[in-house]
C-alpha cells in the first residue's frame, strides 16, 4: 500500500524546477554582447570628445561648490522664509499642485481608456488621437509649457495650473494606459457576454483590475506635480518660485539660500507623505 501511495505521489507531484547553473556565453552570443558593449563605450567616448567635456574640471567641483555656499549663500536668512507672505506662497503652491493634479488625473481617465490598444472603443480614430495627445503633453517640458502660457495668458496661477495639468496628463495618461493594457481578458469577456456596452465593460471589468495601480499612480502624480510646482513660479506662475526669482534678481543670495532650503524641506515632506499614503491606499484597496 505504501509503495502504491509513493508511486501516486510521484505521478501527481508538481514538476520541480531544475537548479539554475552558471553557463559561459558561447559563440556567437558572447561576440554579440562584447560588440554591443564596445559600441556603447565607443559612443560614450565620442560624445565626451564631441561635446568638449573636460573631465578634469570635475576634480575640484565639490571644493568650489562648498566654497561658493560658504562665502556667498551662508548663512541662509531664515527670517525671510518665516514671513507671512512667503508662508502663504507655500500654501498657494500646494493648492496649485493639488488643483493641477486633480484636473490632470480626471482628464487622464478617459484619455488613457482611448489610448489603451486592448480596450480602446475607437481604435481607428480614438486610439491614435489619444496617443498623440499624451505624447504631445509629454514631449514638452512643464517649464516650456509655463513660459508659453505665461506669454499668452499673463502672469498668475492660471498658466501655472494649466502647464502642470498638461504635464500631469502626459505623465499619468501614459501610466494609466499601460496599466489598462496589462489587465486580464477573462473579466472583460465575461461582462461583454452579458451584452454590456463599452462603457459598462470599462466600469465593471477594467476599473476593478486597475484601481489599485491607478490609486498609487495618482498619489505619485501629485508628488511629482508638487515638485514641479515649486519651480514653475520662477517663470511667472506664482508660488514659491516667484519669490526665488525675485530674490535672484535682487542678488539677495542669503534669501535665495533660505528659499532653496525651504523648497528642499517641503519636497522631502511631500515625498514621505506620498509614500505613506501610497502604502495605506494599497493596503485598503487590496
Amino acid at each position: 500500500m505504501d509503495v502504491q501511495e509513493n508511486a501516486y505521489n510521484k505521478r501527481t507531484a508538481a514538476p520541480t524546477q531544475p537548479d539554475a547553473t552558471w553557463r559561459r556565453f558561447k559563440y556567437p552570443q558572447s561576440l554579440y554582447r562584447y560588440c554591443a558593449l564596445l559600441l556603447v563605450l565607443a559612443f560614450l567616448a565620442y560624445a565626451i570628445q564631441a561635446l568638449n567635456i573636460d573631465l578634469a574640471r570635475l576634480s575640484g567641483f565639490f571644493g568650489r561648490l562648498g566654497e561658493l555656499f560658504s562665502q556667498r549663500y551662508y548663512p541662509p536668512d531664515l527670517d525671510y522664509i518665516m514671513r507671512p507672505k512667503y508662508l502663504h506662497s507655500v500654501i498657494e503652491t500646494l493648492q496649485m499642485s493639488y488643483l493641477a493634479a486633480v484636473l490632470g488625473i480626471v482628464i487622464s481617465v478617459p484619455v488613457s481608456w482611448l489610448a489603451s490598444y486592448n480596450m480602446s472603443p475607437w481604435k481607428r480614430v480614438g486610439y491614435p488621437l489619444a496617443r498623440l495627445f499624451i505624447m504631445g503633453c509629454r514631449s514638452v517640458h512643464e517649464m516650456i509649457w509655463t513660459i508659453l502660457l505665461v506669454a499668452i495668458l499673463g502672469y498668475g496661477f492660471l498658466p501655472g495650473v494649466l502647464a502642470l495639468t498638461l504635464f500631469c496628463i502626459g505623465f499619468t495618461g501614459k501610466l494609466f494606459s499601460e496599466a489598462i493594457e496589462k489587465i486580464k481578458r477573462g473579466p472583460v469577456e465575461a461582462v461583454r457576454a452579458t451584452g454590456a456596452g463599452e462603457l459598462s465593460v470599462f466600469v465593471y471589468a477594467v476599473l476593478p483590475q486597475v484601481r489599485v495601480a491607478w490609486a498609487g499612480i495618482s498619489v505619485y502624480t501629485w508628488d511629482v506635480v508638487f515638485r514641479a510646482a515649486t519651480v514653475v513660479g520662477f517663470f511667472g506662475a506664482g508660488g514659491m518660485g516667484w519669490y526665488l526669482r525675485e530674490s535672484m534678481q535682487l542678488t539677495a543670495l542669503h534669501d535665495v539660500a533660505a528659499i532653496l532650503l525651504s523648497i528642499i524641506i517641503v519636497v522631502i515632506i511631500s515625498e514621505v507623505l506620498s509614500a505613506w499614503v501610497r502604502k495605506r491606499v494599497a493596503r485598503a484597496m487590496a
